[in-house]
This record gives structure tokens, C-alpha cells and sequence, in this order.
């Protein structure tokens, strides 16, 4: 497996691992991801890679993908969470991670966090992310990187009938070295 960070020619691949998790809620199958109702359109999928691809070359985000024998199985960015570096929250990146379904569980999601946090040293300070409270798997893998729980959020995820609270987490990193 070989994590790198994103091209603009990883886009099918994303955009497949991302429509299987739809097939996957639709069969009632526990998913740790937060999904829209209806799966977006084509346009819509362009339309937000290209959103995270300029913010990825803009340095406003990072995003390390996976690859298995050509095929990328995984991503996980991380992309500032204010409008701007200068920004009172700039110094804040927001993570998210998906692994497609047959690569779960062998320690893709530990090789995209290690490549993805490397990236951000010195861009973030600070990195949070929201993991279903029923995902206790994600919460380990998380809390093995240092993230630590700052609290839960009840009724954050509502899919169908049922409500999942969610866990906020944080991951303290360095300052960046500010030149005098």
C-alpha cells in the first residue's frame, strides 16, 4: 500500500468508495460517516473535489489518499477550519477519514492519519474531528494518535428514525515557528 497525497486523477476512485458507503447504509450496515439523504449527483461530487483540491493547493488543507494496486482505498483530510490562515480560527484543521469497506481494519486509517498529521505539522495547531459514539473502533484508532475527548454531542446524527450522539475530539499540535 502506498499513502501519498491526493491527485486530481484520484477523483473516480473517491467518488466510488464514497457512494458504496449509501449502498452500505441502505442495507441497514453500521457506518461511522456522516451521509446526506440522498446520494449527491456526479455534479455535485465534482463539484466538492474541486472545492478540496483548491483548498489542498491553495495550503489550506491537506489530504493523504491510500493506494492498493492502482486503486486508491482511502482518504483523509484535513482542511482549515477557518476562512483563512489569518483567521482567528485558522490555526484549527477539521478531519475526516474514509477507508473503503473491504480495506477496513487493516491499518489503512493508521497509515492515512500518520501521513495526513506529518503533512499538517506546522500548518495547524490544533486538529478536531466529530467520531460516531457508537464507533468505539474509530475512538481507539484516534485516541492511539494522541486525540483526546473534549465532549459528546447528543442527537448529532440523525439517520432515519434513529439519533447517534457523536464525540468531539482534539489532537494539541505544535505551534507553528513564527520568523521575527
Amino acid at each position: 500500500m502506498l499513502v501519498r497525497e491526493v491527485r486530481w486523477s484520484d477523483f473516480d476512485d473517491l467518488r466510488e468508495i464514497y457512494y458504496e458507503l449509501y449502498e452500505e447504509r441502505d442495507r441497514g450496515e453500521a457506518i461511522g460517516i456522516t451521509l446526506f439523504t440522498v446520494r449527491p449527483s456526479l455534479a455535485d461530487e465534482v463539484e466538492w473535489f474541486t472545492g478540496e483540491y483548491r483548498r489542498v493547493q491553495a495550503g489550506d488543507a491537506v489530504m493523504s489518499v491510500a493506494e492498493d494496486g492502482g486503486r486508491v482505498v482511502g482518504n483523509c483530510s484535513i482542511h482549515r477550519q477557518g476562512p483563512s490562515a489569518s483567521s482567528e480560527s485558522g490555526h484549527v484543521g477539521v478531519l475526516g477519514i474514509l477507508v473503503q469497506r473491504d480495506h477496513r481494519g487493516a491499518g489503512v486509517g493508521s497509515a492515512l492519519l500518520t501521513h495526513a498529521l506529518a503533512a499538517c505539522r506546522g500548518r495547524f495547531e490544533v486538529v478536531r474531528l466529530s467520531v460516531f459514539a457508537t464507533n468505539p473502533r474509530a475512538q481507539r484508532l484516534y485516541s492511539r494518535f494522541g486525540f483526546v475527548p473534549v465532549g459528546r454531542i447528543p442527537r448529532a446524527i440523525r439517520r432515519g428514525t434513529e439519533y447517534i450522539d457523536e464525540e468531539e475530539m482534539v489532537l494539541l499540535l505544535p505551534p507553528a515557528v513564527q520568523n521575527p
